[in-house]
């Protein structure tokens, strides 16, 4: 089974962002392991990266799939071998560049600008959104 992690700086406050991903989380154990990581705002995201995964860097200027696009991704990976993926999410200041030199793939979720915590719940319902297209499923239309 794939296992997924979103290794984020900062950590969740407000209840509403916190039931977010626990539901996605809690949804997502159908399809794989996934799991949160929390960092303080300014955390040193390289040694908490999981040795072996395929790392994926949030940033701006990274590419923008749409969901078929991401499943269409995970699954290719999953196919060649992989069997963890890594997802991460700056803090208020992004990534450093030394961090997005560690990805193997920048993702841009948009053109716009979100806080990042909500770009946290936006990214683990892509990524449930993914493994549903991939399975077949009514979730995406």
């Amino acid at each position: 089974m794939l296992r997924v992690t979103v290794l984020c700086q900062g950590r969740l406050k407000e209840s509403w962002y916190i039931d977010a991903c626990r539901e996605y989380l809690k949804r997502l154990g159908a399809y794989c392991k996934a799991e949160v990581l929390e960092l303080p705002e300014n955390g040193d995201m390289a040694p908490r990266i999981p040795k072996g995964a395929y790392v994926i860097a949030l940033c701006i200027e990274g590419k923008k799939l749409d969901s078929p696009g991401l499943a269409a991704m995970i699954d290719k990976l999953a196919a060649g071998g992989e069997s963890r993926l890594c997802f991460l999410i700056g803090g208020s200041d992004g990534l450093t560049e030394d961090v997005k030199a560690l990805a193997d793939f920048r993702l841009s979720m948009s053109d716009m600008t979100f806080p990042h915590h909500l770009a946290r719940v936006m990214l683990l319902e892509q990524i449930y959104r993914a493994f549903t297209i991939s399975a077949g499923a009514k979730y995406h239309k």
